[in-house]
């Protein structure tokens, strides 16, 4: 059974008013896609790059809330903030927009998160940060079941709309051009325009975009190296598919396995 969704939080005015909404557990490649469409609506408006751009409706460039939404609610603040429903889209605003559900193998995301949790994110408890990465999969907040448990929660929520779109993150590494173009349809984009697609994903390829992070250009401390020394402190840190296998055990990978053949098989993935 879903969790209503409400949110009596002076956050809630953060989350509303957009003309789309991208979902995502932790890792997926948010950051990927979010530079993507910022690089996008920048050229294309005429201004300079950045990450916030689409952070204020204008009427060449709409308005994008990217959250990860009932994982967040399910791992952040307190019980007061999870009463409240903070970090959850407000319903107005999940009807009135078209919603994008960025998906990633979760076993690469939960790996790509613990990494965040124990060499990021400075607020993370020391209950959760002094774990092994073995010992987290289990986790039942942080683990992988909570993000396969989410990822199906969406599914069942979104996924009969006509509005709906999934696009996976292995599939832009595939075929960056062909699901970056799906991407602007899902969010309402009639006409691309070719000259800022072209300089889109350019701007957003991997290299360029650990550059950016190195050089401070992002212009926000939330992408940036907790530690420039060490390469796992990046936000920008991998990007590849298949990665989890050098951070398991065998015996973690088969726990994840069957975590994952629990996952909506609308997804694509197969365990």
């Amino acid at each position: 059974m879903l969790r209503p969704r409400w949110n009596f939080s002076s956050r809630a005015t953060e989350l509303s008013n957009a003309d789309a909404v991208i979902i995502s557990v932790p890792k997926s490649g948010r950051t990927w896609l979010r530079t993507f469409l910022s690089a996008y609506f920048s050229h294309k408006a005429g201004r300079q790059f950045s990450l916030a751009i689409t952070d204020h409706h204008t009427p060449e460039i709409p308005r994008i809330i990217y959250s990860h939404d009932r994982f967040e609610q399910l791992t952040k603040g307190n019980a007061w903030d999870r009463l409240r429903g903070k970090y959850l889209i407000p319903m107005a605003q999940i009807r009135r927009a078209p919603i994008v559900l960025l998906a990633r193998d979760p076993r690469d995301a939960f790996v790509s998160y613990f990494v965040q949790l124990t060499r990021r994110n400075p607020a993370t408890p020391d209950t959760i940060s002094r774990m092994t990465v073995d010992a987290l999969l289990h986790h039942p907040r942080f683990g992988i079941t909570a993000m396969v448990e989410t990822m199906n929660a969406w599914s069942k929520e979104f996924g009969g709309r006509p509005d709906f779109a999934l696009v996976r993150y292995e599939d832009l590494h595939a075929d960056a051009p062909r699901n970056f173009s799906h991407l602007l349809e899902a969010i309402g984009i009639g006409k691309i325009d070719s000259g800022a697609f072209e300089q889109a994903l350019t701007f957003s390829k991997f290299e360029n975009m650990q550059q950016l992070e190195a050089s401070g250009a992002f212009g926000t401390k939330i992408i940036e190296p907790r530690n420039p020394k060490d390469p796992e402190s990046f936000k920008v840190r991998k990007g590849r598919v298949g990665d989890y296998q050098a951070y398991l055990s065998c015996e973690s990978q088969h726990f994840a396995v069957q975590a994952c053949a629990k996952l909506d098989r609308v997804f694509g993935y197969r365990f």
